[in-house]
């Protein structure tokens, strides 16, 4: 825990397991079954997760960081000096360091993250590293409300949204919009937002991404199962279930389901829930947007759209939006 001394603060909200339990057993009784992606992410599932962005066929991560490089110097000069980056979600350290490197004097750094150990791990890195920053870190479901901490010494510029890693689209569009409206309250009148996003192509290109032939997102489609096993004394047998990704063309996403290979009963915490061979849960979204159709969404948000990059094939964007003063 010494490392964790040279965080700036630590808010911890992270929801409690009753939490995760009501959101599982409610997900359960649904039809079609469904559990909420965001309980991907415990300490093993971020491991998962980053072990994915290094896959041949997911090229959503290098795609964003090679467009990061490039267009960083812009981004840092429509955002100005001394501003505080919010990062939402831990997730490559990559990609938030570009953005330090490119900022001018960026005032602070706040992380905001549901995973509690991996949050903490990173951000003690980054302010070991960096002294000179004041590093903060929020323990929350960012897509609820939440304070910003205080810059200490008072000299804070406009507060920036920084949420790489196209997870806007794990939102319906109705949550998305929900979502960047809460944003553009926390960064408030004057703030900004810098966002990537997974763009509309070929569909043989999107469901490579998803089903690599490592096996690695079919394990971390499966953390969730292992996750209720450990927290909520769960009784489910991973091997009985099978990872099922494809991209539904006519409701613009990747979906990702668990479909269980024969007849069972899983218990969790007491209460017991019935499957059918071949019956699925539902367990992520993962929308893709054209540029018009993004900007159009954050538009009615309360945002407006300044600045977009793309990358000559045109797999991935990144947006600068602002909210009007």
């Amino acid at each position: 825990m010494v490392a964790y001394a040279a965080l700036a603060s630590f808010d911890d909200f992270a929801p409690e397991s009753d939490d995760f339990l009501s959101d599982v057993l409610a997900g359960l009784d649904r039809t079609p079954k469904t559990l909420p992606c965001k309980y991907f992410y415990d300490q093993h599932g971020s491991d998962l997760f980053n072990e994915i962005c290094e896959l041949p066929e997911y090229y959503p991560t290098r795609t964003e960081k090679a467009l990061l490089l490039d267009c960083a110097a812009e981004i840092a000069d429509a955002i100005g000096p001394k501003c505080r980056l919010i990062e939402y979600g831990t997730g490559s350290s990559d990609k938030m360091r570009i953005m330090l490197d490119a900022l001018d004097r960026p005032a602070a750094f706040v992380a905001v993250d549901i995973s509690r150990e991996h949050l903490l791990q990173a951000t003690a890195a980054l302010a070991m590293e960096r002294p000179d920053l004041e590093v903060h870190a929020v323990c929350t479901d960012f897509t609820k409300p939440f304070n910003v901490p205080s810059v200490e010494n008072g000299d804070g510029g406009k507060a920036v949204a920084f949420f790489p890693g196209s997870s806007l689209g794990n939102f319906h569009p109705d949550q998305a919009s929900g979502f960047l409206a809460n944003a553009a309250h926390v960064v408030a009148a004057g703030g900004g937002m810098v966002i990537g996003l997974d763009l509309k192509k070929d569909d043989r290109i999107l469901n490579a991404a998803y089903n690599d032939s490592a096996g690695v997102t079919a394990a971390f489609n499966k953390n969730i199962l292992r996750r209720i096993n450990h927290e909520l004394n769960g009784s489910f047998v991973l091997d009985d279930f099978e990872h099922l990704a494809f991209y539904n063309e006519a409701k613009g996403r990747v979906e990702m389901h668990l479909i269980s290979r024969r007849d069972r009963t899983v218990r969790i915490a007491g209460h017991e829930f019935h499957f059918r061979a071949g019956e699925g849960i539902h367990t992520e979204n993962s929308y893709k947007y054209d540029i018009d159709e993004f900007q159009n969404l954050a538009l009615g948000a309360g945002f407006r759209p300044i600045q977009v990059w793309t990358d000559p094939d045109r797999l991935f964007s990144v947006h600068y939006l602002e909210v009007p003063n």
